[in-house]
């Protein structure tokens, strides 16, 4: 890191279930001596030496040279996931609105860039066993959130050629949760009218086995403290982040004590397309396909590299979820803004 005064960090997406954790960790950290966080509206949150930009990433004239200038390193976290039905709207965000970040890191010369990529950014892969950074991030090209991280990834492969005096970080985190993230999340993946009540376990009596559904977890803040490892060190290249046990009806049914009854993927698929069809559901089939052939993540490489290891494990990070959807949690930002619905 630069000075003797502390490092200053740029973190895009700032105000988001990601963005909240990395700038309070960032900013209790005695090596980084200002944080920038920008999001397209300003909070009414003032964590310690932090100070806020409104940035919209998908205008042509974001200004983030200006805003990167001077910054020992750059977090990239923005991201949209909705509207579902307009993915050419998710694209302009997401990924024209990354390369103008990724642009403006070369531009203002920035040492480093650390990318929120994703599980979803890699190819299909296997359910029994986990694989490492060397598989292939090509997605699943039928949805739009893992063609779009993919994309990101050819895009920094030639970023690194083009430019190899930035130290590039690539975060492949599990699906993330918290507690604060709960009112955010039911409202991107399940609806905004979606009663949060209804996450009471007592109300399950099955749970679907769906063939495929196996899935792993990560709680937001261990996730941030490897973004804070990768900023505050020289650590380069990808990092898969997951907790364990990876999480499947067997897992979940006897968390939340219910029932692990079959249903064909063909059913499952046919109720959420359904739904989402009727923009009754903002989580689409085209993910769902997706979680299905998703791989496990082995996370040795964060664990040698980084000295990370999660604090929590994927049980207890569901759990904690659920009970901010009973409650209607949430954060003093506006995209985590708490709403109890029911």
């Amino acid at each position: 890191m630069s000075s003797t005064s502390g490092s200053r960090i740029v973190v895009t997406g700032a105000t988001g279930n990601v963005g909240t954790s990395v700038v309070r960790l960032l900013s209790e950290d005695p090596q980084v001596g200002s944080v920038l966080g920008l999001a397209r509206r300003v909070p009414d949150w003032s964590p310690p030496k932090t100070e806020w930009s409104a940035v919209d990433l998908a205008s042509e004239r974001a200004g983030l040279a200006e805003r990167f200038a001077g910054a020992d390193a750059v977090v990239h976290l923005a991201w949209a996931f909705q509207p579902t039905h307009d993915p050419a709207t998710t694209w302009r965000t997401n990924v024209l609105g990354s390369i103008r970040v990724f642009e403006a890191v070369a531009a203002a010369r920035v040492p480093a860039l650390v990318h929120a990529s994703s599980v979803g950014a890699y190819s299909p892969g296997p359910k029994d066993h986990a694989v490492d950074e060397s598989w292939p991030t090509h997605g699943w090209p039928d949805a739009a959130y893992c063609r779009e991280k993919a994309y990101l990834e050819r895009t920094l492969d030639t970023f690194e050629r083009e430019h190899p005096e930035t130290r590039v970080v690539r975060m492949r985190p599990a699906f993330l949760f918290k507690r604060e993230s709960a009112s955010e999340q039911r409202r991107i993946f399940g609806g905004r009218f979606l009663p949060g009540p209804l996450a009471r376990p007592e109300l399950l009596p099955f749970l679907p086995d769906v063939p495929g559904l196996r899935v792993q977890a990560l709680h937001t803040d261990d996730a941030a403290r490897a973004y804070q490892l990768a900023v505050t060190s020289d650590a380069r290249g990808a990092f898969n982040l997951a907790a364990e046990p990876p999480l499947d009806a067997r897992v979940l049914g006897e968390l939340l004590g219910a029932r692990p009854v079959r249903l064909p993927r063909t059913a499952a698929r046919s109720a959420i397309a359904a739904a989402w069809g009727l923009h009754l559901l903002p989580a689409s089939p085209h993910l769902f396909d997706a979680v299905l052939r998703l791989p496990l993540m082995d996370c040795t490489r964060a664990r040698v590299e980084l000295g990370w290891l999660p604090e929590r494990a994927a049980t207890d990070v569901i759990q904690e979820f659920l009970e901010g959807l009973q409650q209607g949690a949430g954060a003093r930002t506006a995209p985590m803004a708490g709403r109890k619905v029911g």
